[in-house]
């Protein structure tokens, strides 16, 4: 039987007031520091070497900018079960969640990845939330009104709680481009039963 190497599951997202998260493939603020955040937390690894895992649905795949490729110290996979082939600058297809989680926690990918980051959109993060790897959520609070026709999922913030001064994430509330927002981590809270 193959082993299986356990990998955190993180998902990451910016929502704005009514939990939206993109509108026409894009996304409905311009915010590069938040940007930039996000980026420096999804390629950060513990030594030189190592790799994070990005899982994308196909849709929010198609919507990043090319600029965004090549990103240090991470492999793609984008989920499909349409595609027949990987899309460019992804490394992997795969047709559900699962697949890609597998494919990060067994030979050959196993001794490679560290973290397995979920990038969107809505279905990855609803599957995502209930897989039990599932350990945090880094959800920035844009705190304003944009009009979005993709939206982030709603969680249980009894199960995943906030976080005070988090490492590695800006407190207080910021400020750029006159839009206020707050990075915020929510970390699911392991009970008692093992």
């Amino acid at each position: 039987m193959e082993t299986v190497q356990k990998k955190p599951v993180r998902l990451i997202a910016a929502v704005c007031n009514n939990n939206g998260i993109g509108k026409d493939g894009k996304m409905p603020w311009n915010l590069p520091s938040e940007f930039q955040y996000f980026l420096k937390t999804v390629t950060t690894v513990s030594r030189p070497g190592k790799m994070n895992l990005m899982i994308w649905g196909k849709r929010c795949w198609q919507s990043h900018p090319e600029t965004t490729f090549p990103l240090a110290n991470a492999l793609h996979v984008v989920l499909s079960t349409k595609l027949k082939t990987v899309p460019d600058h992804a490394h992997f297809l795969c047709q559900d969640l699962e697949s890609a989680v597998r494919l990060a926690s067994q030979p050959p990918l196993a001794d490679l990845i560290e973290t397995i980051w979920i990038i969107g959109g809505t279905q990855v993060y609803e599957h995502a939330l209930k897989h039990p790897w599932c350990d945090l959520v880094y959800l920035t609070d844009i705190m304003a009104d944009f009009e979005c026709d993709v939206f982030f999922p709603e969680f249980d913030r009894g199960l995943f709680k906030l976080q005070e001064n988090f490492s590695g994430v800006p407190s207080g509330i910021q400020e750029e481009n006159g839009i206020k927002y707050k990075c915020q981590v929510f970390k699911r809270e392991i009970g008692d039963a093992v």
